[in-house]
């Protein structure tokens, strides 16, 4: 059992993810400000180069107030399957070469290197990894390496862009003391206003301030500010886990209330998630429909139904709660499909219902959504709708950002 002082914890960050990509793709992009994500004034920023950072923009930045920071900027509505593609170059790298590793996001890893000091060294081993994805992808990546994933994360941050660094044990706290407390993970803008209205601006602060008053300050969350801000995460780096749900949505670019088009998108998402389950050899057990109004108001109704994985069970309970949801007739923002509890059994659509020639119609559909892409074969009721295909979501990776999508 190896102590917890005695942890050697990488965090490997791919830079600028997105734009990265694009450039490998379009060298005409290097050296220039670059913009991903929605590009309508609904639109948010989902990455920027660092070219374009230095005008003030960042990542959920909406679009609008990006363009007017930077109007030279180029801007790109994203290929969520190219980021997949490079994403899971990079993960094959990873899972050929270290022992254990935990897959945070489609462009960010953790490992768990303890105990490789004895026979290797787990900073040559780190380094030489992070040169093995850099030449064998072209993609820039970082990583910070120390006892635990609290610090690595923050030392990651610290050696951007495309660089590496080492916290050695006893340098936590004065590695951490001269930063801003918004590089502690999970510091949002509401906690770090709040941290600000009190004083407190360095992780210096935090590590001063005794911890039952930072408890009684913040609550909960600020007894975890305080540990993160001493150096303290006893948090495992854990192998992935088998994911128990699977959803989609779909923010407007202007609200609507047209049944139709609310129809139509919801057929769309169902249809795309219907796909995903068999593709992944999963049945769901139960659904649900979230709406957003215009005033922010959210609301979510789900249903129970027999384990299934089939269009036709599983299109009329959407609608069902659609219509039992949307009662209050206001322009709707987003709408949303989720399906949850799911198990093993895609071979079986519907475990008490369907026949053979069922069966046989949904699989040669999806042969020909693998080779097509999975709008080749669609409801004609989902035509309407411009939906985005979507990787393996069951195959041991974190889901895709959908670039072209608000969050």
């Amino acid at each position: 059992m190896i102590n917890l002082n005695e942890r050697n914890i990488l965090h490997m960050d791919l830079d600028t993810f997105f734009v990265s990509c694009e450039r490998l793709i379009d060298s005409k992009l290097n050296n220039k400000p670059v913009l991903i994500g929605g590009t309508s004034d609904r639109g948010v920023v989902a990455s920027c180069s660092y070219e374009a950072r230095r005008f003030g923009i960042h990542s959920a930045m909406p679009m609008r107030m990006a363009k007017q920071l930077c109007p030279e900027a180029v801007i790109l509505r994203g290929n969520s399957g190219i980021y997949s593609k490079y994403s899971t170059m990079v993960t094959d790298i990873i899972k050929e070469n270290v022992p254990l590793y935990e897959k945070s996001s489609i462009d960010e890893f953790y490992i768990d290197l303890s105990g490789m000091d004895k026979f290797f060294g787990s900073y040559k081993l780190a380094s030489e990894l992070r040169n093995k994805v850099i030449k064998e992808t072209g993609l820039p990546i970082s990583f910070g390496l120390s006892i635990n994933k609290t610090v690595a994360k923050i030392a990651t941050g610290e050696a951007k862009p495309n660089n590496q660094i080492k916290i050695h044990k006893g340098d936590e706290k004065p590695f951490l003391a001269p930063l801003s407390v918004r590089k502690i993970p999970m510091v949002g803008e509401v906690t770090y206003k709040s941290l600000c209205d009190l004083g407190i601006k360095r992780i210096r602060t935090v590590q001063e301030m005794p911890y039952e008053m930072m408890s009684k300050v913040l609550g909960k969350n600020g007894g975890s500010i305080w540990k993160k801000a001493n150096g303290i995460d006893n948090t495992p780096v854990v192998q992935y886990q088998e994911r128990k749900s699977i959803s989609t949505e779909r923010t407007f670019d202007r609200d609507t209330t047209d049944i139709s088009k609310l129809k139509t998108i919801l057929t769309a998402m169902t249809q795309e998630l219907t796909y995903q389950l068999r593709n992944g050899n999963k049945l769901t057990a139960c659904v649900s429909v979230k709406i957003r109004y215009s005033d922010f108001q959210t609301y979510t109704m789900q249903k129970r139904i027999p384990y299934s994985a089939s269009d036709h069970t599983i299109f009329p309970i959407i609608m069902e709660l659609f219509k039992r949801l949307y009662q209050r007739r206001l322009l709707v923002r987003l709408v949303g499909v989720n399906f949850s509890h799911l198990v093993e059994g895609g071979q079986q659509i519907n475990l008490f219902e369907d026949c053979d020639k069922v069966i046989s119609l949904y699989q040669a559909m999806d042969r020909i959504r693998k080779r097509y892409g999975s709008r080749a074969v669609i409801n004609a009721s989902g035509m309407g709708a411009k939906s985005i295909g979507r990787s393996n979501p069951f195959n041991g990776e974190a889901p895709p950002l959908l670039a072209n999508r608000r969050r």
